[in-house]
């Protein structure tokens, strides 16, 4: 199974598999301009890298990406 199969709309919401430190770590979805990809997950305040968590593909995406890390707010960027 790959990373994304985890993350099954038949059960509503799936436990955490990224251990997101909120001290340094904000979450973001990092958008293609080009083809309007969208991947969720974290970038280090740091060193900038970024964790890639999820394919965004539909709102319900979204939401499952914010109920499962808890998050009010995931800033968007091209």
């Amino acid at each position: 199974m790959g990373l994304f199969g985890i993350f099954s709309k038949k059960t509503g919401s799936v436990a955490p598999t990224y251990n997101f430190d909120p001290e340094n770590e904000k979450p973001m979805i990092r958008a293609s301009i080009c083809n309007g990809e969208q991947v969720a997950g974290f970038k280090n305040v740091k060193t900038g890298e970024f964790h890639e968590v999820m394919m965004i593909r539909s709102e319900e995406d979204l939401q499952l990406f914010k109920q499962t890390y808890q998050l009010d707010k995931v800033e968007k960027v091209y």
